[in-house]
């Protein structure tokens, strides 16, 4: 089965082509662009890419992949959106895996790692997974003194960034959410042909922006 894999919860604006079989995933295309301000822009280009370089056409696609953040709300929602219309368009299921699962279970590698990515506001994103990959605590946004301390109390050895702020041995790669990974993760539901999923986002805390709730006089 061909499943289209996008994520755009960090600066990396990723979509690729995996192959599910019964025996593992497989990546057939990738494309991944750093840029935090342009996911609007890159994504859909990406996704047209893909499809090109693996000789393949919307209507091949076996199902949708997206990564659920957490992350910016601006940025995330584009990776939504666009999973969720493409696979309304196409009558294809669609499923979310948490993004920081895309890093932590490849970055894993038999020791307890805390994968983390920016939450801007001098905070991260984190959360943490055991030796096999699997996610013992998290998501959450602190500052990175708290990820930390929480991360000791959970026996990490390793992160995979920030060794300035965490205090441990840092594992360079994957540095963002592994497409691959995220396919994998969600391989289980699509051998099954499990129903399509609500892609909800995991934003853990409003947005900068919102709705004004009363109204300002104009007159003195």
């Amino acid at each position: 089965m061909l499943v289209l894999v996008v994520d755009s919860s960090t600066p990396a604006v990723t979509a690729a082509l995996v192959e599910v079989t019964a025996d593992g995933v497989a990546a057939r295309a990738h494309r991944c662009t750093v840029d935090a301000r342009a996911h609007g822009e890159l994504l859909a280009p990406q996704v047209d890419a893909v499809l090109a370089d693996a000789d393949a056409r919307p209507g091949d696609l076996s199902a949708i992949v997206a990564g659920l953040g957490p992350g910016p709300f601006t940025g995330l929602r584009v990776g939504l959106v666009t999973a969720a219309t493409m696979g309304q368009v196409l009558g294809i299921p669609t499923y979310g895996v948490c993004s920081l699962d895309g890093i932590g279970h490849p970055a894993a590698a038999g020791e307890p790692v805390l994968a983390a990515s920016d939450a801007r506001r001098k905070e991260v994103y984190w959360a943490v997974y055991d030796g096999a990959g699997q996610r013992i605590a998290g998501p959450n946004v602190d500052v990175p003194a708290v990820a930390a301390e929480r991360a000791r109390d959970l026996a990490v050895t390793v992160a995979h960034r920030y060794a300035d702020v965490l205090g441990l041995p840092v594992r360079a790669e994957p540095r963002y959410p592994d497409a691959t990974a995220l396919a994998a993760l969600a391989a289980e539901r699509i051998r099954a042909g499990a129903p399509s999923e609500r892609l909800t986002p995991l934003y853990l805390r409003r947005p900068d922006a919102v709705a004004a709730t009363g109204h300002k006089p104009v007159l003195p």
